[in-house]
């Protein structure tokens, strides 16, 4: 067997072609003391945020639950856990995007791009070394959080799984977003109306499609007649974090009260306590406290059963497919030959060099 029909035997979508990309970036991006100070600055102002967020709940915490110490210390760890998620949330829509939108424009503004794309490596190697290289300082960022996330459980209030489910949603809306920022930066030469496209389609994306299904619940009884698809959500990872912290707090929260109004979907007050609080019960059209009953006689009862992953799961999901459209679409746009082009009707498609027209 010959080298040439080796190498074609090898696929495109090579390991070595992403590590060579991924490891002279990171060269770039880490070298020197900036990355290091970075990340300290990003932990302090995340734990400072996190002490802020803490004082605000126990003074209201201490007025509001003082008979009752337990619920007190859950109520406070909920709080901050779910502050801290919708703070990287938003610090993650603009790191990703601004990570990514110089990707691959910034090799063209070098006139470095040709040169690269005349290598061994392949197009789908040139944009997912690029595209995980980006991330890799934002999923820095993500973990070095963690310890200070951690210190909600010496509160209470939340589960290592709930932890879990809002980290998974902060790494796929950095892979998304970032894809997104990939794709302005392969469909634009300049990296300043790359990264300007970018937030705008992140704006779209979040706030405008948002607004849209408010507009059209406004005007359900009226122009629209019927409910909006709560579709219209699923690229807003806010959403999804409430919907997240609609599981620490027993469903019957109100963030718990968003997700039941954007997914159409009511439990009729029903509330499965944490171990020692109080537990209730629809009676009616108030809900009434029921003392003294045992918490795993509660949950043996099939009417209160948790619900929860609702929403987020739905919302993870069309993210990462969003980031493997985007991706693939920078694939093509950086890819210098057998790029596919839409082609009309009657129009004969282009010989490539070398072959005959058909």
């Amino acid at each position: 067997m010959t080298g040439a029909a080796v190498r074609r035997r090898v696929p495109r979508f090579a390991m070595p072609g992403i590590t060579a990309i991924g490891v002279k970036e990171l060269r770039g991006r880490m070298r020197g003391k900036r990355a290091f100070i970075s990340v300290t600055v990003y932990v302090v102002l995340v734990a400072g945020f996190a002490w802020m967020v803490g004082q605000i709940l126990e003074d209201s915490a201490r007025n509001q639950f003082q008979f009752n110490p337990t619920f007190q210390s859950a109520s406070i760890g909920r709080g901050i856990f779910t502050a801290l998620m919708f703070l990287q949330t938003l610090m993650i829509l603009v790191l990703a995007p601004a990570s990514t939108a110089g990707t691959i424009s910034s090799e063209r503004e070098k006139q470095t791009l040709d040169l690269l794309a005349v290598t061994p490596i392949s197009s789908v190697a040139i944009v997912v070394g690029k595209l995980l290289s980006a991330l890799t300082w934002v999923f820095v960022l993500i973990l070095a959080s963690i310890p200070v996330t951690a210190l909600v459980f010496v509160y209470g209030g939340v589960a290592p799984d709930d932890v879990v489910r809002g980290y998974v949603m902060l790494f796929v809306t950095a892979i998304a977003f970032g894809a997104l920022g990939t794709f302005f930066s392969s469909l634009l030469r300049r990296s300043g109306a790359a990264t300007g496209l970018t937030f705008v389609a992140v704006l779209i994306a979040t706030v405008g499609l948002s607004f849209i299904w408010v507009f059209m619940r406004a005007t359900s009884d009226g122009f629209f007649a019927q409910r909006p698809p709560e579709a219209l959500f699923y690229l807003n990872p806010f959403v999804a974090q409430a919907d997240v912290a609609c599981g620490t707090e027993g469903n019957a929260g109100s963030f718990c009260g968003i997700i039941d109004e954007i997914t159409g979907s009511s439990l009729n007050g029903v509330f499965v306590p944490a171990r020692g609080e109080v537990i209730a019960v629809p009676g009616g059209p108030a809900i009434q406290p029921i003392r003294g009953l045992d918490f795993d006689d509660v949950i043996a009862n099939d009417a209160f059963q948790v619900q929860r992953d609702r929403y987020w799961p739905r919302s993870a999901l069309t993210l990462m497919l969003l980031a493997v459209g985007f991706t693939a679409a920078a694939v093509q746009l950086v890819t210098p030959t057998r790029r596919w082009r839409p082609r009309l009707p009657g129009i004969p498609r282009r010989p490539r060099p070398g072959r005959s027209a058909e």
